[in-house]
């Protein structure tokens, strides 16, 4: 790889150098440069303050040598006339330029192996893909202000209050580590200030109003409207509804977890709010919206409810599906519907607790007990009984079954 002997170059000369590698000056500290890869840069080579600078002009497939001469000579002005620290500036430029997605994947990457869980990790990402990036997840990290950040939380302040208190501190986690990394000049606005309930938010109703439940006589009415317009969406929460579990395990869920021959759905202890395993006995109604969902399976994903790129959906799309139908009732309450019509039934409150994977209360009762209620295949237990019956009621195909947990089995 030669060098050339300084000299102005010429137009004809830079086309044919792309061609060569080498090094090509053309004076005054411009320079080519051509990789052996093909890669061709303009160079500005010169002194600060007693130190070799090397400054990149761009691309000399892009800029014409007339072009960067022009730059060269502003460039040269800027440092010796006007004494600018020409590369502090570009890296300022730069920082300004790192948007709040990036940001946030950094600091994932930075921090999630100290997390105490791969699902706390998962979600603590997910939350913001699914509430902060449609907003502000193409914005430079340093223009956000604290009015941009109530704009994502007021959707969701009311609706899922705890949802919307992580997600507000998580994207001012992701400031103030902008802040320390140099992309951006202040710390994020504070929780004590305009993003405190009462202030720039309104304050927050208790959480039993936003989790309101649809009364259990209004239900199967409510089935039968989401039937008629089949969806990913519409179908996660008719089996959420009909299984009565909680929206993370349906968001979830994949086809492996699901042995529709045997009719159980096992739920990952990952996937759990407890952290243990849970066993859903399957419905002839919740095997219908297996099989639909299935019809609709894509080939690249193992999500049973695919949301965009066929990763699971958010939280929030459940719930607007319950609001498209002019609904009040909050997602989380249709286990409350489940637990009234229950008791309205009959069914044992420890089968319909076991059904919820609820902790049991009382120490010395959790040790003895020690049924699933799900019984055998031959002789089906309790919660067996109770899935099928809810199930039904939930078609409006309402059926007779034997309701006492006492010969439920194992």
């Amino acid at each position: 790889m030669g060098v050339n002997p300084m000299g102005k170059l010429t137009a004809v000369a830079v086309k044919a150098a792309l061609a060569n590698p080498g090094t090509y000056q053309d004076g005054d500290g411009l320079f080519l440069k051509v990789d052996k890869r093909g890669g061709a840069s303009w160079l500005l080579r010169l002194q600060r303050d007693g130190k070799r600078q090397d400054i990149g002009l761009g691309s000399a497939k892009l800029i014409t040598l007339a072009e960067v001469r022009q730059k060269a000579s502003e460039l040269r002005k800027a440092i010796k006339i006007e004494r600018r620290d020409v590369l502090a500036e570009r890296k300022d430029e730069a920082a300004a330029k790192v948007t709040f997605r990036e940001a946030a994947r950094q600091y994932h990457a930075a921090n999630e192996a100290g997390w105490k869980s791969e699902v706390y990790s998962r979600q603590w990402l997910a939350s913001l893909e699914n509430y902060a990036f449609p907003k502000l997840g193409e914005e430079p990290t340093g223009a956000i202000t604290a009015a941009d950040i109530i704009s994502v939380l007021m959707p969701i302040w009311q609706e899922i209050p705890e949802t919307a208190r992580q997600v507000r501190n998580r994207i001012c986690t992701v400031l103030d580590f902008a802040h320390a990394k140099g992309w951006r000049s202040r710390e994020a606005p504070s929780g004590h200030g305009s993003l405190k309930a009462g202030r720039g938010l309104p304050r927050q109703v208790k959480s039993r109003e936003n989790r309101k439940a649809m009364p259990y006589v209004a239900l199967p009415g409510f089935i039968t409207a989401l039937q008629r317009k089949p969806s990913y969406s519409r179908l996660a929460l008719e089996l959420l509804i009909l299984t009565g579990v909680r929206s993370q395990e349906i968001r979830l869920a994949s086809w492996a977890e699901f042995d529709l021959e045997g009719r159980l759905w096992t739920v990952p202890a990952e996937h759990m709010k407890r952290g243990k395993s849970h066993m859903v006995p399957l419905s002839h109604a919740a095997l219908e919206v297996l099989s639909k969902a299935h019809s609709f399976r894509l080939p690249d994903t193992e999500v049973v409810f695919p949301g965009m790129s066929s990763k699971p959906m958010s939280d929030m799309t459940l719930l607007k599906v319950v609001r498209d139908m002019s609904e009040p009732f909050h997602v989380h309450g249709f286990r409350s519907t489940f637990t009234d019509w229950a008791a309205n039934e009959g069914f044992a409150d420890a089968v319909v607790e076991a059904a919820l994977a609820h902790k049991t209360p009382d120490a010395v009762q959790a040790a003895y007990r020690r049924t699933t209620y799900l019984g055998t295949p031959d002789k089906p237990g309790a919660r067996v009984k109770l899935m099928e019956a809810w199930g039904a009621y939930c078609t409006g195909n309402a059926i007779e079954l034997n309701k006492s947990g006492s010969d439920a089995g194992d």
